[in-house]
């Protein structure tokens, strides 16, 4: 995750409180959406940017996810993602995200908030 998203998302959480914030990732690959799981739960890992030791603890799911994919109109989500999730390594995302969320996570998506 570049750092300037780091720093917005730092100055959302810190103005709306972390405990208001979703992340929603579409990166195509596990390893790096976990990469960016863990940067916006448990801080930048690289400690280089503005996340550096930052426990922000966010809700944070992928779009493949189904938490996500049940909570959006099925037709948009298949026609903006369909496609790309039957070449995606769904169940490795899931799993990656899944692990730093449990592990980091400090909030619980509701099924009826998204």
């Amino acid at each position: 995750m570049d750092l300037e998203n780091q720093k917005r998302i730092k100055g959302f959480a810190e103005e709306f409180g972390a405990e208001n914030i979703l992340i929603v990732l579409g990166g195509a690959e596990a390893e790096a959406s976990g990469l960016a799981c863990e940067t916006v739960t448990n801080g930048d890992p690289t400690f280089a940017g503005p996340l550096a030791g930052v426990q922000l603890g966010l809700s944070c799911y992928h779009v493949v996810e189904p938490e996500i994919k049940n909570n959006v109109d099925a037709d948009v989500y298949d026609e903006q993602i369909g496609m790309m999730e039957m070449v995606l390594d769904v169940d490795a995302i899931i799993a990656e995200i899944k692990g730093y969320r449990e592990q980091f996570g400090k909030y619980v998506l509701a099924e009826a908030e998204v």
